[in-house]
């Protein structure tokens, strides 16, 4: 009887080493190449104004006249500093922009969350007509006349808190983007959570929001931005200087610099371009310092609430 000698075993872990490895193609090496170029040079372009906004916030007048400073503070100042924070009414107005943004954006966030909760339900009656009620007002608006008179007249509300965070405490385009994701929210949990007894506000507040804080903190951070951004409305319903959010102060300090050589206090005053670098470096401080808590949810509450598959 004649048998054949078995192939031998192959070595398991040279293949691997000879095909587990794919090479790159000298085009995907020149993609990858091209691709960290560009994204360093959108970087360096993002960075380049917020750089030089500092370095003009503590260089002196006469280097930002002579345009000598670009990256590097040149004459190191920290009178208009001095200036600013040395006012009373400055860190009066700072606090009632944290509270006007803490206020607004809590009242924001319960009126979206509610509304889009409760349009994402197909069986809500009256469904399509609360949608076209809310994207109706993403084109058109009472103007500014109309939306005067009755915030100021009828509601009362003229040097009042509610005058800045009630008329924006609803974002069209927000309310889409929570109800997008809302609409993708697994039925089973729900079905699940009303067997086990909980009512509509018990799956609502113990089920759904925690199972969203991806978008919730996304949404939050929109809310908030525009929140301490805003000054139009403060302007036009309020005249106690008091009552200013920290927006208006920063205005009408670049207004006197623009337009007189002294600011209150007696300091002088540096020119123009050193009180708005300034300014706006003490504005958008500390949202620079709320983005990294909030960032990680950032872009995945976004494609959470605009894809539905």
């Amino acid at each position: 009887m004649v048998t054949e000698a078995l192939p031998p075993t192959p070595d398991v872990a040279h293949v691997r080493r000879q095909t587990g490895v794919i090479r790159e193609s000298r085009g995907h090496r020149t993609f990858r190449v091209v691709n960290a170029i560009a994204l360093v040079l959108i970087c360096v372009v993002t960075l380049y104004p917020f750089v030089n906004l500092v370095a003009k916030a503590f260089s002196s007048e006469g280097y930002i006249a002579a345009g000598e400073v670009n990256l590097i503070p040149r004459g190191f100042n920290i009178d208009t500093f001095r200036a600013v924070m040395g006012d009373g009414l400055f860190w009066t107005n700072y606090g009632n922009t944290f509270l006007y943004t803490i206020v607004g954006t809590i009242i924001a966030m319960i009126i979206t969350t509610t509304y889009a909760y409760a349009l994402s339900k197909p069986y809500l009656k009256g469904r399509t007509f609360f949608v076209g009620i809310a994207v109706f007002t993403m084109f058109f608006g009472g103007g500014l006349i109309p939306n005067y008179i009755l915030i100021a007249n009828y509601l009362g509300w003229r040097n009042s808190i509610w005058a800045v965070v009630v008329p924006g405490a609803l974002s069209v385009f927000n309310l889409l983007v929570m109800k997008s994701f809302f609409e993708s929210f697994p039925v089973e949990l729900e079905e699940a959570a009303a067997i086990d007894g909980l009512s509509t506000y018990g799956i609502f507040f113990r089920i759904v929001l925690p199972l969203s804080k991806a978008v919730l903190a996304t949404m939050t951070l929109f809310y908030a931005v525009a929140l301490w951004n805003s000054w139009f409305n403060a302007f036009l319903f309020m005249d106690d200087k008091s009552l200013f959010p920290v927006t208006i102060y920063l205005r009408n300090l670049i207004a006197a610099a623009t337009g007189t050589s002294e600011i209150s206090g007696g300091e002088s005053v540096q020119i123009a371009s050193n009180i708005q670098a300034v300014t706006m470096l003490l504005t958008v401080l500390p949202i620079i310092c709320l983005y990294p808590f909030i960032q990680r949810f950032f872009v995945s509450g976004v494609m959470l609430g605009s894809v539905k598959g």
